[in-house]
C-alpha cells in the first residue's frame, strides 16, 4: 500500500489518484449507453412517438440504471465525475449535466452528443479489422455495422 500523503508548507495534503482498470471503464461504458437511450427516448417523445405508459417505463428503467451506476461507484470509490473521459481534441465522452438535448445545438459538443446524432440519422460502417501478436495475423474481421435508432431499423 502506498502512502499518498504528502506535506507542503505544513499543511497536510492527501491526493487521492484517479481509479484504473476494468471497473471504471465498464461503468463509463454503462454510462455512455444510459445517456444514449436517454436522448433517443427524449426525440422521441419529441416526436410523439411514445405512449404516457412507455415514457413511464423509460423513466422508470432510466432512473434506475442511474442509480445503480451510483451505487456502484460508492462501493468501488469511484467518483461519477470521473466515468466522463476527456479524449483531448475530440472533447469530452459526456457533456455537462443537463448541457445537451437532442436537436438543440451544444457550445461544446461531445461524443455523445455525435453519436446520438449518427443514431439518429442512421450509419453504416464497413471494414477489414486484423488482429495479431507479435507480427502475426491470427484473427481476420469483415465488418459490416449498420447503427441506427429501434425506430428506423425496419426502414433501412
Amino acid at each position: 500500500m502506498t502512502d499518498n500523503s504528502a506535506t507542503v508548507d505544513g499543511n497536510s495534503l492527501t491526493v487521492k489518484p484517479k481509479k484504473s482498470g476494468l471497473a471504471p471503464l465498464v461503468l463509463t461504458l454503462v454510462e455512455l449507453l444510459r445517456q444514449l437511450m436517454e436522448a433517443q427516448i427524449i426525440r422521441r417523445m419529441d416526436a410523439e412517438k411514445l405512449t404516457e405508459v412507455e415514457i413511464e417505463r423509460a423513466a422508470d428503467g432510466l432512473q434506475a440504471l442511474e442509480l445503480q451506476i451510483l451505487n456502484l461507484c460508492e462501493v468501488l470509490d469511484i467518483d461519477p465525475e470521473d466515468l466522463n473521459i476527456d479524449l483531448g481534441e475530440f472533447g469530452k465522452l459526456l457533456p455537462k449535466r443537463g448541457a445537451y438535448y437532442p436537436n438543440q445545438s451544444s457550445s461544446q459538443a461531445s461524443i455523445l452528443e455525435l453519436l446520438d446524432r449518427l443514431i439518429s440519422t442512421g450509419i453504416v460502417l464497413e471494414g477489414d479489422v486484423q488482429i495479431g501478436l507479435a507480427d502475426i495475423n491470427l484473427i481476420d474481421l469483415k465488418l459490416k455495422l449498420l447503427l441506427t435508432s429501434g425506430d428506423r431499423s425496419g426502414s433501412i
